[in-house]
């Protein structure tokens, strides 16, 4: 199992819970080329196929282009996918478990390389604020796909 860079300087782990089918929430996720369609911090995305371990994709989020690989995929339970952006080396990983009409979605980031040595309050504090409207989004979406 592939987990975050655990010795980086940025770490940051969220959760929420949505009010939605499992189902949904994983297809909301991980239809990468809908993105930008429901996470409004998304300015675009490039999918070459559908997400699988080795599966590239390119996408720009705050002004980044960021090249991610996915590196462990579990249908319905996980994904993990990482790559660098100037100068950042990212591990991204997102757990899925449905507990009675709910599902958590956990997230957990990893930051490290020159950049982030040089700002590590700053880079912190922006990857919690992306990681939050992210699960807000996410849980919104998967909530508005929910109701009958």
């Amino acid at each position: 199992m592939i987990t975050i860079d655990e010795t980086a300087p940025v770490i940051v782990r969220l959760s929420t819970e949505i009010d939605a089918p499992l189902a949904t929430v994983w297809h909301v996720h991980t239809d990468l080329a809908a993105w930008p369609a429901w996470n409004t911090d998304i300015q675009a995305i490039t999918v070459t196929g559908p997400p699988a371990p080795g599966t590239s994709f390119r996408w720009r989020t705050h002004g980044l282009e960021i090249t991610s690989t996915v590196r462990e995929l579990v249908p319905g339970e996980r994904i993990v996918w990482g790559g660098p952006a100037a100068g950042i080396d990212g591990v991204h990983v997102w757990s899925f478990e449905q507990t009675g009409d709910r599902v958590t979605v956990r997230t957990e980031e990893s930051w490290s390389g020159a950049p982030v040595d040089a700002a590590v309050d700053h880079l912190g504090e922006a990857l919690h604020s992306s990681l939050e409207n992210w699960l807000a989004h996410l849980k919104t979406r998967a909530e508005q796909l929910a109701r009958p």
